[in-house]
């Protein structure tokens, strides 16, 4: 459940062997054209042999692509929808329009020298097609590679096919998949394996050739070994598969090959390890051990009982551990455990459990949004995008209320993390399918809240104020609950701030507080409510009032360990500081906002803080400092796809202070500093790295 990263890199770098004339042929296609695809069968190592050659053209100054290496994994993708945002999501882009995700894209990629690739494309051929078109059409620099049982098809497609491992039965010939063998058996049973006789070795030289030189099949059979003795394989796949010698239509395909050894290690799975197994493939990417124990502990199985049959289908590889602690199935592994999961009719129920963890998961965040664990609920809701997309599909097909109901709670933390194209065309879509008399009114005020603040940071303000007029009406047809009024009154204020309205957001936010008595930590949508008027009154010019409420919540976030609330009481701090002659002091709030937009990986909120920060710097003075972080800024605004945004005194705010940091540099040491932290800009985003640059 957990992204598909660098955790899995060292063990596929363990499982590298050879392919010498492959990686050559690979890095010089990489110079010389645009669009390379790596076909062969599943399990022949076509994603190491990427890997390894996109490790090696690594970004500058050493390899060949300034702009970096991006890597999409489109293995967890039951079909196209979430095609374009996990290719999005590998670039680092969190686009904040209402354009389509492919047009984003392609802009943000524009005239970057970049490598993408995209790993296992075979299940979605035609859409990757299309895509790879538009892309290539509009990035002029751009390389593609792909990794995929079959080609695109394409005119100026580079193919190179990906074969077995050379394998001979007498040591004269080729040891690739020999050395792939010994080493892998080594890994299983590490300083326990008797040594490597020439008995032995012809066992293994055998297995090898058996098994075509698939280095997934070889890695199966090799953690058989702490088991069974290499001889007692090579008998084994002797009476499955046949002699050696035998004609070339009885010797296995490489397809058939794999599912032979995939069948093997199946078979050679205790009856509980495989029935875990079968269950685990509800997983599309990876996943951790609570949420292996919450959807796969059904009878026979207890909760109690996944830990050990996990580490035991590690050590048979059929599931695979990453330096994170994560677990992840290889697809062909996972698609022999889907069939054998449908056979035993477990399909739809674990579908159910599948939805109703990440249900669960997302409802946890909920709980606990003013607390401590804030951060870790948006890092939660982050990790598991692609199963709780998964859910919401399921429960469209089968409960839209529940849909509806799920999309609500997740739309906020989406919105935060940068996924308002998901967020949008999920809650458009539970909106439209679930029947109004199903639903409680709570839920879709609280869809319709989460719909606006969505089309708000998409920059849609008439349809969202049309929702949020929509949204106060129904709040107010509700008795007994507070919620739904609050939220109500936050998109709407928030609706009059960005259309530059302050002093009706000031009215909205203070009528829906006042019918409504408590203190700002009462609940989320009341602390909410308190920061549109927190920002309605410096809108105002009541600067005062303003910072005595703003000091007032962020003291209470502190104390609670709570960051999304407490960014933006940051936020207006700084603003204020800025207008009342104090940049020294707006410089630390900006600092302390984007710190916890970092915690929160808030790219909006980041852009923001980085233009407060620039104007602090150069009122005080600091022009190479305002114009490296206005061009930081530039990065995370590129990323989110507008022009410099936010409620409108930032504006005039920050063409001032450009304009002053310009006039105390000269045009052309503003434009040299400005570049640099454009370039710390896009490094920042790909990984920790402080503000101060």
């Amino acid at each position: 459940m957990l992204g598909h990263g660098d955790g899995y890199e060292a063990a596929e770098s363990a499982s590298f062997v050879g392919r010498t004339g492959e990686l050559a042929a690979l890095e010089r296609a990489l110079r010389k054209d645009r669009l390379i695809t790596l076909t062969g069968p599943g399990g022949v190592g076509k994603t190491r042999l990427a890997r390894r050659a996109a490790g090696r053209a690594g970004p500058a100054p050493a390899g060949t692509f300034p702009d970096g290496v991006h890597w999409a994994d489109l293995s967890p993708l039951p079909d196209e929808r979430l095609l374009v945002a996990t290719v999005a999501d590998a670039l680092d882009l969190a686009d904040h329009t209402a354009r389509t995700p492919a047009a984003a894209v392609c802009q943000w990629i524009g005239a970057r020298w970049l490598l993408l690739v995209l790993d296992c494309c075979e299940h979605l051929v035609t859409a990757v097609r299309d895509l790879v078109r538009e892309l290539l059409d509009a990035a002029p620099h751009l390389v593609l590679l792909l990794t995929s049982r079959q080609p695109l098809g394409l005119p100026d497609e580079r193919v190179l096919d990906v074969g077995p491992l050379p394998h001979a039965v007498d040591p004269s010939g080729p040891e690739e998949a020999l050395a792939l063998f010994t080493r892998r058996a080594a890994a299983a049973a590490p300083g326990q394996a008797p040594p490597w006789t020439e008995a032995r070795l012809a066992a293994a030289r055998s297995v090898c050739a058996r098994l075509e030189g698939i280095p997934l099949a070889l890695e199966l059979a090799a953690a058989q070994l702490t088991d069974h003795t290499v001889e007692e394989l090579a008998a084994r796949l002797a009476r499955r598969i046949g002699p050696l010698s035998a004609p070339a239509p009885v010797q296995p395909s490489r397809h058939g090959a794999l599912r032979t050894a995939i069948g093997w290690s199946h078979e050679w799975c205790a009856p509980r390890e495989r029935l875990l197994w079968l269950r685990l493939s509800v997983f599309g990417g990876a996943f951790d051990l609570a949420a292996a124990r919450a959807v796969c502990s059904a009878a026979p199985l207890a909760g109690a009982d996944v830990p050990a049959l996990l580490d035991a289908l590690v050590a048979k590889s059929v599931v695979r551990r990453g330096a994170d602690g994560s677990y992840r199935m290889l697809d062909t592994i996972r698609e022999y455990g889907a069939m054998w999961r449908d056979e035993a009719g477990e399909r739809e129920a674990l579908r159910e459990a599948h939805a109703a963890y990440v249900t669960e998961l997302v409802y946890a965040a909920e709980r606990e949004w003013l607390g401590p664990t804030q951060r870790t609920g948006y890092r939660r809701v982050e990790a598991v995008h692609g199963d709780l997309c998964a859910a919401l599909d399921h429960y469209l097909a089968t409960a839209p209320e529940r849909a509806l109901d799920l999309a609500s709670r997740a739309g906020f933390y989406w919105a935060c993390c940068g996924h308002l194209h998901a967020a949008r065309a999920y809650l458009e879509r539970a909106l439209a399918a679930a029947r109004p008399e199903g639903v409680d009114p709570r839920v879709r005020v609280r869809a319709l809240w989460a719909l606006g603040v969505t089309l708000l940071l998409q920059g849609e303000q008439q349809e969202a104020h049309r929702i949020a007029v929509g949204c106060e009406a129904l709040a107010a047809a509700i008795d007994g609950d507070s919620g739904p009024a609050l939220d109500a009154a936050y998109l709407l204020g928030l609706s009059h701030l960005l259309a530059g309205r302050p002093l009706a957001a000031r009215i909205v936010s203070d009528n829906a507080l006042e019918a409504f008595p408590g203190t700002p930590f009462d609940s989320g949508p009341r602390i909410r409510c308190h920061l549109v008027r927190v920002f309605a009154l410096t809108g105002t010019g009541l600067f005062t009032d303003a910072r005595d409420e703003a000091e007032l919540l962020r003291a209470g976030c502190v104390e609670r360990g709570e960051h999304w609330t407490r960014a933006y009481a940051d936020y207006q701090l700084a603003l204020i500081c800025l207008f009342e002659g104090r940049p020294a002091e707006s410089a630390v709030h900006a600092r302390a906002m984007l710190e916890s937009k970092r915690e929160l990986g808030d790219s909006f909120g980041t852009a923001l803080g980085l233009d407060l920060l620039a104007a602090a710097r150069a009122a005080t003075g600091d022009g190479a400092g305002a114009a490296r972080a206005y061009g930081t800024g530039q990065a995370y605004w590129q990323a989110v796809g507008h022009p410099q945004r936010g409620t409108p005194e930032l504006a005039s705010v920050r063409e001032e202070f450009e304009r002053t940091a310009r006039g105390a540099l000269g045009d052309q040491a503003y434009e040299e500093a400005f570049r640099e932290g454009l370039r710390n800009g896009h490094a920042l985003r790909t990984r920790p790295h402080p503000y101060g640059s």
